[in-house]
């Protein structure tokens, strides 16, 4: 039994759920979001609210529900409120700049190292060492932000590196020295 698939998901007003051949589409305040669900899931959308249903107990069925019903919730509260993910730099020299379209990031490497932003998302520049990636998407969002801390994870040594905002890095001891 899943309960997360079984949940039931409150519409709110200014947001609009429409279900054509198996296609989610949610239209809100800040876009359009669209899914395309498994044949074997059925949404109902009735006044306010929305549920997901199995119509049959195949594995693949019972794996998706939940996660169908999950999806379509970040697209409501995308739409409605958005998403942001914070990150920040830390180590002598490292810094975000933003050129147009395009993020740089200088790491410590002997290159500059440059990411096309895509055009669904936002990114804003709080300060030389903290950027804000936001959108609509959660997933475009999380995966955006993870490739730019991806250019330089943080070591637990220094500390040195790119983290989420709220992400804690765990530091060790580095070497003793002997006797």
């Amino acid at each position: 039994m899943s309960r997360i698939g079984n949940r039931i998901i409150k519409i709110p007003t200014g947001v609009t759920v429409e279900c054509n051949d198996n296609i989610v589409t949610v239209k809100g305040p800040k876009g359009e979001l669209s899914y395309e669900v498994v044949k074997d899931l059925k949404v109902n959308i009735s006044e306010g609210t929305l549920t997901v249903e199995r119509l049959n107990e195949d594995k693949k069925t019972k794996a998706m529900h939940g996660t169908t019903n999950a999806i379509i919730t970040n697209m409501i509260e995308g739409v409605n409120s958005g998403f942001s993910k914070g990150l920040e730099i830390i180590g002598v020299g490292y810094r975000f700049t933003l050129k147009g379209n395009t993020l740089v990031v200088n790491a410590g490497y002997s290159h500059p190292v440059e990411l096309e932003i895509p055009k669904e998302l936002q990114v804003e520049l709080v300060s030389n060492t903290e950027i804000i990636v936001k959108g609509i998407d959660k997933e475009l969002v999380g995966e955006f932000a993870a490739n730019i801390r991806k250019i330089r994870k943080p070591e637990p040594y220094k500390g040195k590196g790119i983290r989420y905002k709220d992400e804690y890095v765990r530091r060790k001891e580095g070497k003793k020295a002997s006797k």
